[in-house]
């Protein structure tokens, strides 16, 4: 305890003293009109991204426990490709897919084409960014998803069945609700990473956080300074998330989490308590005996 109050005096100490830090600086552009917009452009993002991550992920879970072998190789395809190949790679290949398909088509398979637009004009760095964060989310939330779904005792599928209740009808009523609970605690993991993950999207020229920070230092050379705005940032949103995850696995772990044992502080005024109280008795009981 005492070697960690020491580490955390000395970096105190050093953040307050060192003038390289330009706290100044710092508080200067904190709230600043260019972080803010980077800051709304991410907290978008993050939310975009899961979103779509999150149905793709249970989509894909579904599918990857189907009966058809088809549908279940599709998905643990789908699967292989996206965890296999990095964020960083997926986030250039969707930015520049126009080289390799200049003009995006909609139409009849081997027909005629009814529709047909310039692949930058869709392809945007918002939609890029979200393509190449989505897709990817979504291959990690079906294996999250898929664990949820096997840890269901398989006797709630059988007792379902026996009230006449569907495969689909099954899974949203009756599977899924229950899942939740080993689902939710990796998915605020996998949000808070899609928080930090979205700072990749630098590589595309996307106004996120991390990337209207390096558009300031670049033109100031004040680099500490605005990289420590952009931590202040991350861990702020990091916290908000951190408190909504736990209220959520509070609320759907109610009957299975144990009981918290009381600590030594409460421990010892129940013993003092006690001890008053049969001290009491037995002063009221030698009274009335007299």
């Amino acid at each position: 305890m005492a070697i960690i109050a020491v580490v955390f005096a000395s970096l105190v100490a050093s953040a307050s003293g060192n003038p390289n830090y330009q706290w100044n600086v710092v508080w200067r552009y904190l709230f600043s009109a260019p972080i803010l917009t980077g800051l709304s452009h991410t907290v978008e993002l993050t939310v975009g991204s899961m979103a779509i991550g999150i149905a793709l992920g249970i989509l894909l879970a579904v599918m990857r426990l189907s009966p058809n072998p088809v549908i279940s190789t599709a998905a643990g395809v789908y699967i292989w490709v996206f965890r296999g190949i990095p964020v960083l790679v997926q986030l250039l290949f969707w930015y520049f897919l126009s080289a390799l398909f200049p003009r995006l088509s909609i139409g009849i398979p081997f027909g005629p084409s009814l529709l047909s637009v310039d692949t930058n004009h869709v392809i945007t760095q918002l939609t890029a960014a979200i393509l190449g964060l989505g897709l990817s989310e979504g291959a990690y939330m079906a294996e999250i998803v898929r664990s949820g779904i096997l840890s269901v005792s398989p006797g709630q599928n059988d007792a379902a069945k026996s009230l006449g209740m569907k495969g689909f009808l099954t899974m949203r009523r009756i599977v899924l609700p229950q899942a939740l609970r080993i689902i939710i605690p990796p998915t605020g993991n996998e949000t808070i990473g899609m928080l930090k993950n979205t700072s990749m999207v630098i590589v595309i020229a996307y106004t996120d956080l991390l990337t209207s920070v390096s558009l300031i230092y670049a033109r100031t050379y004040e680099t500490i300074p605005l990289l420590i705005v952009a931590c202040i940032w991350y861990l702020a949103v990091t916290t908000v998330l951190m408190f909504v995850q736990s209220g959520i696995e509070r609320r759907f772990g109610r009957g299975f989490m144990p009981r918290r044992q009381p600590g030594r502080l409460a421990r010892t005024r129940a013993r003092l308590f006690n001890r008053s109280a049969t001290a009491g008795a037995t002063h009221a009981a030698g009274g009335s005996d007299a």
